[in-house]
């Protein structure tokens, strides 16, 4: 995003800014000391320097943003972060990016230390959305302006904003998929069996992925048209911690041994993203002797692409986090200037303490048949990545 230089005056005031930004430096105390003792007939450049700091105060070039993310194990939270800081960078802001290992107390102790430091915004990808709560109230004092990430912050009046991609699209999309590869809606007297697999049940996006995809799915199976042979259908039980890989596998592997082992075929699984969808996929191919179900997926790792490409992944939601990071910027760069950000959505995304206005991206599906087009030739991956 492209900023507006406000001439020399500005400059000299934006250098006297930095010095004076979070904590104060040595520097800071000695620019405070020889302004104490400047003499009286230098009023007049002080009332200048006083009105260009103001200025610089006003303007938008760096300014401090803190990023949590929630951690590095999963390849998308990695993009996602990498893309922020070059994005909010190239706008002209300091970003401090941070990474909790799936830590809520981590997380907690890293905001606390962006707030300490100074930041005018955060931007915050949650592990747990009911887990920040007190430091919430920390950067409320402070009147930093909240921004949840992908994930919402739960029972907060703190949180100003919320990025995200249309969640429930994204399983309304995975469901679509499943009910379009089975023919579902002229299966007759056919019958297809199904399991399912969703995420993190602290995440309260899968209350949206989930709930999406069984508004679709959920007609075929109160109608005997979709069987799911382990029984286990409810969002609680078809959870995954952390969005674990392992987990899924360990799960997919009991459901495995327990309902398939006699020959019993199996037509689709609904994961939720690729996290959960590479642990099935593992699970499958260790336990699994029939052909390859329909297995959905969520965000277009490389491994999971990879695996589209073999014939183990049917498809996957492609979000792109290049767009939502401009978006974010954009948000970020319309707070700094004090003006109200471009949102798309006032009545979804209720956390319990207020309906947090929304910016509300559009997801899309990659399988087989595209996924060059969307992920090659857009440039989000070089052909080399997915060999």
């Amino acid at each position: 995003m492209k900023k507006k230089f406000l001439g020399v005056v500005l400059s000299v005031a934006m250098v006297a800014s930095l010095l004076a930004g979070c904590g104060g430096s040595d520097a800071e105390k000695t620019d405070g000391n020889a302004q104490q003792e400047a003499p009286a007939d230098d009023a007049a450049d002080d009332a200048a320097d006083d009105a260009a700091d103001d200025a610089a105060d006003d303007s938008t070039e760096g300014g401090l943003v803190g990023v949590a993310m929630p951690t590095k194990d999963l390849q998308r939270w990695n993009q996602d972060g990498s893309n922020m800081k070059e994005k909010l960078e190239a706008a002209g802001y300091e970003v401090d990016l941070q990474y909790a290992n799936n830590d809520n107390a981590q997380m907690v102790t890293q905001i606390e230390n962006m707030i300490a430091n100074g930041c005018k915004v955060l931007v915050i990808a949650s592990i747990d959305g009911n887990a920040l709560g007190t430091v919430m109230d920390q950067a409320a004092e402070a009147g930093i302006k909240v921004i949840a990430y992908d994930r919402l912050i739960m029972n907060s009046p703190a949180v100003s904003y919320y990025a995200t991609f249309d969640n429930y699209l994204v399983g309304q999309k995975q469901g679509e998929y499943i009910e379009e590869k089975l023919d579902l809606k002229n299966a007759g007297d056919k019958t297809y069996n199904i399991e399912f697999v969703t995420g993190d049940p602290g995440d309260n996006n899968v209350n949206f992925f989930f709930g999406g995809a069984m508004d679709v799915l959920q007609p075929y199976l109160d109608a005997g048209t979709l069987v799911c042979p382990s029984g286990e259908t409810d969002q609680d039980t078809v959870a995954t911690a952390e969005w674990s890989s392992e987990k899924a596998q360990a799960r997919f592997d009991t459901i495995l041994g327990a309902h398939y082992q006699d020959g019993t075929k199996l037509d689709a699984i609904l994961a939720s993203n690729d996290s959960t969808a590479q642990g099935v996929a593992a699970s499958l191919e260790a336990n699994y002797t029939g052909d390859y179900p329909i297995l959905t997926g969520q965000d277009c790792d490389i491994v999971s692409v990879k695996n589209i490409i073999a014939g183990k992944q049917s498809m996957s939601i492609f979000k792109d986090t290049r767009t939502l990071a401009e978006k974010v910027v954009g948000m970020v760069d319309s707070i700094m200037k004090g003006e109200e950000p471009e949102i798309n959505d006032t009545e979804t995304y209720d956390n319990g303490d207020h309906v947090v206005p929304s910016y509300l991206c559009e997801p899309v599906f990659a399988d087989i048949d595209n996924y060059k087009e969307l992920l090659i030739d857009s440039g989000y991956y070089k052909e080399d990545d997915l060999k």
